[in-house]
């Protein structure tokens, strides 16, 4: 009963074909995957959000036409948002669109697939959701901001063989993927050292007082909205502007840091930190939020059962001054590799003078440059290009049945685990780390949870 409208018209195709897909010698998920190919995918927006209307969306219309998908409805339990969602829509390919309420409403629908942003705390749970409705799913980051949503987001997926891609699109940019090639040859040395950063100076950042005057309980289903977090009284500002809010988000660690953190896994093939600290404070933008506007953490990696071998990760961001800007640095005993130029040098390397008074080779790494992340050419449509080529491979996959995206789900369950450890040591100020057995994340001897 919970097949979607494409997989059964697939299974009823492959019963008509009978001995015909046989004489032709090929496997009936071969010939699946070739009527599939003929199939509209009907895609449901799920969450009308700034970042689906800024980028998201546009980077889909970029490629629907081609590959054969199509918008159908859109949902949100904001009867504002839903009217802005058929209104974009409308005006940006002159046809009409669907509306849900609520999910209930939307997995009556039947989509093949949904683009999941809507807000942090509620990502994994929608998308456990959207699978068992028969859904796949490009999911915003963070994946989730507890372990429990994370297990059970996880579980749905595997469950359910789904294909999943995380919006964390640095895994879809050519030179993260030459990065992540170079490193793994060796040529690069060990990761001994990794700095990120990632700092503004936005007093309105993800400030929205204009929206939070007009909206009225009214007009949504708070109860729906809050999940399974605790129960409090209605607040727009804790709905708008959640991202400044724990436990609906975590903040930096969710929005930034889940970005950046993720290429230390995938870089490493290393599933999660072994342990973070962190500190930090509200120390300029006092607006009643609860998340922090400046922290660093400090994480240790490496093999479990080898405490000798890893490396250590600083990861540091503030809003009140933007010096700095955005970087990744990864560094070996040979050099640095810096994601924010795109360039790999010596510089800091082991050089002859202090290696052969070890009686050492020299280390230092060969000058070179990774490609350059350039716009593509051809139709304008305001996304990013490292969004665009996300999310081409996502629809790509979609296409195929092949849930081995360029982001699968374990790249959200992992960069989860890091927010949520980094989330626990700044709000218990306790050393965290990760039970594989549990699979909770551990603060002073305690699972944490909110």
């Amino acid at each position: 009963m919970n097949n979607s409208r494409r997989t059964f018209i697939k299974k009823s195709a492959l019963g008509a074909a009978g001995i015909t897909i046989g004489g032709m010698g090929m496997s009936a998920r071969s010939y699946g995957n070739i009527l599939g190919a003929n199939d509209k995918i009907r895609v449901g927006i799920l969450g009308f959000s700034n970042r689906f209307k800024g980028s998201l969306g546009k980077a889909f219309l970029k490629y629907a036409d081609e590959m054969n998908f199509e918008f159908f409805t859109v949902c949100d339990i904001w009867n504002r948002r839903r009217d802005e969602g058929q209104a974009w829509h409308k005006e940006t390919t002159g046809r009409e669109i669907d509306t849900a309420r609520n999910t209930d409403e939307l997995w009556g629908q039947k989509p093949d697939a949904v683009i999941l942003s809507t807000a942090d705390f509620q990502h994994a749970l929608l998308t456990a959701e959207a699978v068992r409705a028969g859904a796949d799913v490009y999911c915003e980051k963070p994946f989730a901001e507890t372990m429990d949503d994370a297990n059970e987001g996880l579980k749905a997926v595997k469950e359910t063989g789904k294909v999943i891609t995380i919006g964390s699109q640095r895994r879809s940019g050519p030179n993260y993927h030459a990065a992540h090639d170079y490193i793994r040859s060796g040529k690069f040395g060990k990761i001994l050292d990794v700095e990120m950063t990632w700092n503004v100076n936005q007093p309105g950042r993800w400030r929205l007082p204009h929206l939070t005057s007009q909206i009225k309980e009214s007009d949504t289903d708070w109860k729906r909205y809050l999940m399974n977090r605790p129960y409090e009284p209605w607040d727009p500002r804790k709905y708008l502007e959640y991202r400044l809010f724990w436990p609906y988000s975590s903040g930096i660690p969710g929005q930034w840091m889940a970005h950046q953190i993720d290429t230390v896994h995938w870089f490493s093939h290393l599933p999660h930190p072994r342990s973070a600290v962190a500190n930090g404070g509200i120390y300029m933008w006092k607006d009643g939020r609860t998340n922090f506007d400046t922290m660093t953490a400090v994480f240790d990696y490496g093999p479990q059962d080898n405490p000798d071998e890893g490396f250590q990760v600083i990861y540091s961001s503030r809003q009140n001054n933007s010096s700095g800007g955005t970087k990744e640095w990864y560094f070996s005993n040979g050099g640095k590799l810096d994601l924010a130029t795109n360039k790999v040098n010596s510089d800091g390397g082991l050089t002859e003078r202090y290696a052969s008074a070890m009686g050492m080779e020299p280390f230092l790494l060969e000058d070179f440059e990774l490609p350059q992340i350039k716009a593509e050419t051809g139709a304008n449509t305001g996304s990013d290009p490292l969004t665009n080529a996300h999310m081409k491979n996502w629809m790509e996959c979609v296409r195929k049945g092949d849930p081995k995206t360029n982001a699968p789900v374990e790249a959200g369950y992992s960069h989860s685990i890091a927010n949520i450890m980094v989330t626990a040591a700044l709000r218990t100020g306790q050393r965290a780390t990760f039970d594989e057995k549990s699979k909770q994340v551990m603060a002073g001897g305690k699972v944490f949870k909110y």
